[in-house]
C-alpha cells in the first residue's frame, strides 16, 4: 500500500526571521521619521523666538524706531500708525497685549510694520484672515513690551508666582505641547518653566497675568503658552 505524503505548508524559521527583520526595519523607519519631525518642529518654535528678536532690532537699526511703536511709520514703510494706547506711540515700548486683536494697538500693528519693512513675509492687510501669524502648531504668536505690573504681564513666575517675566520685550507662542516646552526651555533658558527668561502656562484658559507652571507639573501632552523675555 502506497503511503501518500502531504506537502508541508507553513513558514520556516528562516522566513519568519526575514519577516521580523523587515517589520523591524519598517518600525524603525517610522519611529526615526517621527523623531526627526518632532525635532524639526521644536527647532521651528525656537527659530520663532530668535527671529522675532532680529525683526525688532533690524527695524530699529534701519529706521531708528520700534515696529508697532513707530511714530513715523507712514513715512518709513507706508504702514498704519497705532493710536492705542493713547499717547504712548514713539516711547520705545510695544504697547498692547501680545495676543491683541485690536487693530489700533501697537502689538497688533507690529506685524504690518515688519512685513512692510521687508523683514518677514506675510499679509500687510490688517483685515486679512491670514494677517495674524501662527506657529507650526497653529497657535498664536506675538510680542509686547515688558512690564513690572503682575496683572499686565503675559506671565508671572518666580517665588510666590507674582514676579512678571523680565525683559524689554516679551515674545509669546501658544499651543506648544508640554514635552516640547521642556526641551525648548532647556535649550534656550534654565530648564525651569516657572523661572528665568522663559516661562510656560496652560494655553486653555489663558489670560494676561497668568501664573507660570513649573517643569515638574508640565503635562507632556497638554498645550502650553511659552513666553520669553529679551
Amino acid at each position: 500500500m502506497e503511503i501518500l505524503k502531504r506537502n508541508q505548508a507553513g513558514i520556516t524559521l528562516l522566513e519568519l526571521t526575514i519577516v521580523l527583520v523587515i517589520v523591524g526595519l519598517l518600525l524603525g523607519g517610522v519611529l526615526t521619521g517621527k523623531v526627526l519631525i518632532d525635532l524639526a518642529k521644536i527647532k521651528n518654535f525656537e527659530t520663532d523666538f530668535k527671529n522675532l528678536q532680529l525683526f525688532i532690532y533690524g527695524y530699529q537699526d534701519k529706521y531708528g524706531a520700534i515696529p508697532g511703536d513707530d511714530l513715523n511709520v507712514v513715512a518709513h514703510v507706508g504702514g498704519i500708525l497705532a493710536t492705542t494706547p493713547t499717547g504712548l506711540q514713539g516711547n520705545g515700548v510695544i504697547n498692547g497685549n501680545w495676543n491683541s486683536t485690536i487693530s489700533t494697538d501697537e502689538s497688533f500693528l507690529f506685524w504690518q510694520h515688519i512685513r512692510l519693512a521687508g523683514l518677514v513675509s506675510g499679509s500687510t492687510v490688517i483685515t486679512a484672515p491670514t494677517y495674524m501669524p501662527v506657529n507650526v502648531a497653529g497657535g498664536s504668536i506675538g510680542v509686547q513690551g515688558g512690564t513690572s505690573i503682575p496683572a499686565n504681564t503675559p506671565i508671572n513666575g518666580g517665588p510666590g508666582q507674582t514676579n512678571p517675566i523680565r525683559g524689554i520685550y516679551i515674545i509669546c507662542s501658544a499651543g506648544i505641547l508640554g514635552k516640547d516646552i521642556k526641551i525648548i526651555d532647556a535649550d534656550l533658558d534654565d530648564g525651569n518653566t516657572a523661572t528665568g527668561s522663559m516661562m510656560a502656562t496652560p494655553t486653555f484658559g489663558y489670560a494676561i497675568g497668568a501664573i507660570a507652571t513649573t517643569a515638574t507639573a508640565i503635562n507632556d501632552e497638554a498645550p502650553y503658552t511659552l513666553c520669553m523675555g529679551i
